[in-house]
């Protein structure tokens, strides 16, 4: 799986999973390797040759950099490990970012501090960490929660707020596989649509809103239990003791059939904050 910060990446040509060097590994040995690698970061190079995942046709970083290229106060909200900001060709003049994951504060520090950008310490409740109207642009890749008054507080008269989210139903049947069939409810949950209403509830006027469905492929249990380590929220509580049985049961499935395949949803908005 490549880097998510790279908004041209798509997968390769599918290739059954026995053609990958990591496919005739024991299962034991895969899973270890896996529940020992760190998952600090945003960074997903780890699965390069494991695993796939197609990117949204908007580019989200290009449009990052867009927008910032003409701002002169810009706020990044959760910003992960910096890595996506930190792949921005300009930074606004002031830029900064907040975090609330204190592996990831240092991790985005390190990338963020030499191009002149504060990364501020953060819960991700509200109220963000600065005043009325500081910002002219603020942007947030892949947020866990969206707090649209406080972005509409800080956003200036006129400014913009630049999102790509997790949509609905997003990678279910590898959550399903472990968890069981989601309630429809569930499987409705982070639609677009909602955003649209909660951005008009805060006073902002969405002018684009896309959606996306992209396929993942998986080609070791290696490149599953990393990513069920990372991606935490998937499967709340994974962990490979508790999973063991069943994370047999689909490297059995992987070797015999070939890669397993999910689908992600994402969603880009943007909405502007009225002129005064």
């Amino acid at each position: 799986m490549t880097d998510p910060s790279d908004p041209t990446a798509h997968p390769a040509a599918p290739h059954p999973a026995a053609a990958r060097p990591t496919a005739s590994r024991p299962f034991d040995e895969l899973v270890a390797e896996a529940e020992a690698v760190s998952v600090d970061g945003w960074d997903f190079s780890w699965l390069d040759g494991r695993a796939t995942e197609q990117r949204p046709e908007w580019g989200y970083q290009r449009l990052m950099a867009e927008r910032m290229a003409g701002a002169s106060a810009a706020l990044d909200v959760q910003t992960g490990g910096g890595e996506v900001l930190a792949g921005v060709p300009r930074l606004a003049p002031l830029t900064a970012a907040t975090e609330s994951w204190p592996p990831n504060i240092a991790k985005a520090t390190a990338l963020l501090h030499p191009r002149g950008a504060v990364v501020v310490a953060d819960p991700d409740e509200p109220p963000l960490p600065f005043a009325d109207g500081a910002f002219d642009l603020v942007t947030s890749r892949h947020p866990v929660t969206v707090w649209w008054r406080e972005i509409a507080r800080v956003l200036r008269p006129g400014g913009t707020y630049l999102s790509q989210q997790v949509g609905p139903a997003s990678v279910f049947e590898l959550v399903e596989y472990f968890t069981g069939p989601r309630t429809e409810e569930e499987r409705r949950g982070r639609h677009p649509d909602t955003a649209r209403r909660a951005a008009a509830a805060a006073g902002l006027d969405v002018v684009d809103l896309r959606s996306a469905r992209l396929r993942i492929e998986f080609f070791d249990i290696g490149a599953v239990v990393y990513f069920l380590r990372k991606v935490i929220w998937m499967v709340p509580g994974f962990t490979v003791d508790r999973h063991r049985a069943r994370l047999r049961e689909l490297d059995a499935l992987i070797r015999a059939e070939g890669p397993f395949v999910a689908h992600s949803t994402r969603y880009l908005v943007e909405a502007r904050k009225p002129a005064a």
